[in-house]
């Protein structure tokens, strides 16, 4: 497959990714939006292209291990571990009933496939450093794979694990940080009086790099460029390794986009027709294109 269909496929996975977000939340009456879009596309190049995984296989010993810590996002996880095969496209549309496998918050005693169970932040993290530590004592090849958010990236747990992940020289550790520049709650700039950024220009990428860190950056919807970057960070280099995603918060969705308030709200019946028309506007074009 040429470069250029092999991004058209991620990109239209991408768009059924995003719309089934949005009726996900739309149905269920609650969840969140903005970071489950600002994080799809690293999830769909994770699942499509770079993680060694068996859908069919859930439990595959050898299986490279993913950990969602910025929980809350769970829905585009379900989108993408669906549109993979792990479980039918249609069951996403439970999201958040009280007898669904698809919980608010992962629960990996409830779907097969879920490596961590999820939701206060920073816990994630902690335990995918544990992951990661306990497949080199065992001298297991696997990588460890873990999404963090850059809000999520305020608790001091994330830093005392980056911290002992680098004592441990876990290079077989990757975290992905979704940096959409916006969250639930946090400060104003004073300068302009909107939400300011949980952290300001290169200042995450530069405090990962006082951790010992391996750093890269990268597009977080630029889907070539990501998959590169994500293969990349495969490599055994003697340090774990993170990748700094710049993304938009609710990506895909214009009157979504880079608006704190779409962190967790549910859209009226008219945002939700314009949303699935606008994700059906750049899936047309995707198929003009090929």
């Amino acid at each position: 497959m040429s470069e250029g269909a092999e991004e058209g496929e991620l990109r239209a996975l991408a768009c059924d990714a995003r719309e089934t977000v949005v009726r996900a939340v739309a149905t269920a009456r609650g969840g969140h939006l903005g970071g489950p879009l600002s994080a799809v596309d690293a999830l769909v190049v994770l699942y499509f292209r770079v993680l060694r995984i068996r859908p069919e296989e859930p439990t595959w010993p050898e299986r490279d291990r993913f950990v969602l810590s910025k929980g809350h996002s769970s829905v585009a996880l379900y989108a993408v571990m669906a549109l993979r095969g792990y479980f039918p496209l249609e069951e996403v549309m439970t999201f958040d009933a009280i007898d669904s496998r698809l919980q608010g918050h992962p629960d990996m005693t409830m779907l097969p496939g879920l490596d961590m169970s999820t939701g206060s932040l920073g816990l994630g993290f902690s335990a995918a450093v544990g992951i990661a530590l306990g497949a080199s004592l065992r001298g297991s090849s696997f990588t460890t794979f873990v999404m963090v958010g850059d809000g999520e990236c305020n608790e001091g747990t994330v830093w005392e694990g980056a911290h002992v992940a680098r004592r441990y020289r876990l290079d077989n550790l990757v975290a992905v940080v979704d940096e959409n520049g916006l969250q639930q709650f946090g400060w104003r700039d004073p300068a302009t009086g909107r939400r300011a950024r949980p952290y300001e220009a290169a200042e995450l990428a530069d405090r990962w790099r006082a951790f010992g860190w391996r750093v890269l950056e990268v597009d977080g919807h630029d889907l070539r460029a990501l998959t590169a970057v994500l293969r990349e960070s495969r490599a055994r280099t003697g340090a774990p390794t993170v990748v700094v995603a710049h993304t938009v918060k609710g990506k895909g969705v214009s009157f979504m986009e880079d608006d704190f308030s779409w962190h967790s709200r549910v859209p009226t019946a008219d945002e939700l027709a314009c949303a699935l028309e606008e994700i059906d506007v750049a899936r047309r074009a995707l198929e003009r294109a090929r």
